[in-house]
């Protein structure tokens, strides 16, 4: 993402193109919970893991490897095995992770790690090291990493892939270096090789210094010549024949210009896209807004899914959520990216920015205590998140193979986020008590007042008279043995107070 962009992009009138190629939804609308294993590659439009299940990418941005102090943010305040503890627990199932060649420096060191009582197995740590340590976690809980070459070095983004400090080849070398170090590690699905390309990069215009097609292929094929089962992602450009639109965000020119990989079924085209928190843009003012926004979409980056050409990732998508006109935005694109419910993985694939709190123009799915959860966001984001992978475990253990005979328990805990006398929020958080997995849970709870449930987020319930059942969704119900899932839901009017609730597991 660019944090320093204000200025509005000139935009032409969108063209609706032909949803060619669309599939039954029917055909695709149950996701095996339990797909995910092994590499991934692509047919048509879907990706596919290795038993030829389809997938759907419904993840989380994690910056900080990208900064100065060359490490995921935010363990100055937690461990990072439960935030990807609690990304999983939100129903998650992939982390886009940002970084900048920097790390791949020899003795390159993080900072800003707290050690007292948390990450105690980070000390001493090069930050490549503390990467693989979150590879290795993140694969033990059941979440698969798209590497993202996010800045050449801390510095800043570059509008072209190299820069004069960091040339195409120390580019091309890196990339290599740590899609060999992951070889044989299917946790590392993939890498994203250069983040928001924008003018003067171009796409499909013939010059080796500007074109971005030309140097994703030659880059893709360096990394697929090293690792040949890795998924390449190829973002857009900013402008394309005399038409802006945001950093990375602009694929028209895949239409005539496909990028050509060595290998087959490896390619997937990635899209950023924003709302007014980040910069205006001219569909915002349209007055047919957010009807609109469909067909921008469509003009440039959606029909390539819609046409079946290739799988197309949102890697980034984010804001504030302060103006409605955002909330409409989000609420928009969400419909469009495909419900998981309707649809199955037969839909856009998406990582949302950010999980950290501190992205200035977008805020994150964690408040500024990089604890608590904002319910809103993380609600927008419900029907398109999608069930998780299977965790590569550790070994016999409490829970895993050497303890078939444990038992499921859970607890429950209700929160009060907030009441202003007409309603009120609330999130409760469900814990593995017991020592298995959890498959699936259920909390009730009866209010002593009048009471009703408005809405609810990563859960589904009933009600009646005061009590209210809340049953886990699809992509939430498997909680490993100490773990958590949250939800959240709305209700009128305030002043309720916190009920006692229940919670039974299986």
């Amino acid at each position: 993402m660019f944090r320093t962009l204000r200025r509005a992009l000139c935009v032409a009138a969108a063209l609706l193109l032909p949803l060619a190629g669309t599939q039954s939804a029917q055909a695709d609308a149950d996701v095996d919970a339990q797909a995910g294993a092994g590499y991934w590659h692509t047919s048509g439009r879907q990706i596919l893991d290795a038993a030829g299940q389809p997938v759907r990418i419904a993840g989380i941005n994690w910056f900080g490897f990208e900064t100065d102090i060359h490490v995921v943010h935010g363990l100055w305040a937690r461990d990072y095995k439960s935030m990807i503890d609690q990304m999983k627990s939100l129903g998650y199932n992939t982390i886009r992770m940002p970084y900048s060649d920097d790390i791949l420096k020899p003795g390159a060191m993080p900072e800003s790690i707290n050690f007292d009582g948390k990450n105690t197995d980070l000390r001493g740590l090069t930050s490549l090291e503390v990467l693989d340590r979150i590879v290795a976690y993140a694969g033990q809980a059941g979440l698969k990493i798209v590497l993202d070459r996010h800045r050449p070095d801390a510095a800043g983004q570059s509008a072209l892939w190299y820069t004069a400090s960091v040339p195409e080849s120390t580019w091309i070398a890196n990339l290599k270096s740590l899609a060999t170090r992951y070889k044989g590690n299917p946790t590392v699905v993939g890498i994203d090789l250069h983040n928001e390309p924008h003018d003067p990069a171009c796409w499909g215009c013939g010059d080796t210094a500007r074109d971005w097609r030309l140097a994703a292929q030659r880059a893709g094929n360096a990394v697929l010549s090293v690792n040949p089962e890795l998924l390449i992602m190829v973002e857009g450009v900013q402008s394309h024949n005399g038409v802006n639109g945001w950093w990375g965000g602009n694929l028209m020119g895949v239409a005539q210009y496909p990028v050509q990989l060595d290998v087959p079924n490896r390619l997937v085209y990635s899209a950023h896209d924003y709302a007014t928190s980040v910069a205006q843009q001219s569909w915002f003012s349209d007055p047919s807004f957010p009807a609109n926004m469909p067909g921008i979409w469509d003009k440039y980056w959606g029909y390539i899914f819609k046409q079946n050409i290739a799988p197309v990732w949102l890697g980034e998508f984010g804001t504030t959520l302060q103006p409605s006109v955002d909330q409409k935005w989000l609420a928009e694109l969400v419909k469009y990216l495909r419900s998981t419910s309707a649809y199955g993985a037969d839909g856009f694939h998406w990582t949302f920015w950010s999980w950290n709190p501190n992205s200035g123009d977008t805020g994150g799915i964690l408040k500024d205590d990089w604890q608590s959860v904002d319910t809103a966001k993380d609600g927008y984001l419900a029907a398109v998140k999608a069930p998780g992978f299977e965790g590569g475990g550790s070994g016999p253990g409490p829970g895993g193979p050497g303890d078939p005979g444990g038992t499921a328990a859970c607890s429950a805990a209700y929160t009060v986020s907030s009441d202003w006398g007409g309603g009120f929020n609330a999130e409760v958080k469900v814990t593995n008590k017991g020592t298995v997995p959890l498959k699936s849970w259920k909390v009730s709870w009866t209010w002593t007042g009048s009471q009703k449930v408005t809405s609810m987020w990563n859960a589904s319930h009933t009600q009646s008279g005061a009590t209210v059942t809340a049953v886990n969704a699809a992509h939430n119900g498997s909680v490993p043995a100490g773990g958590s899932a949250s939800f959240g839901l709305s209700g009128a009017p305030g002043g309720g107070g916190v009920p006692s609730v229940s919670c039974t597991a299986t």
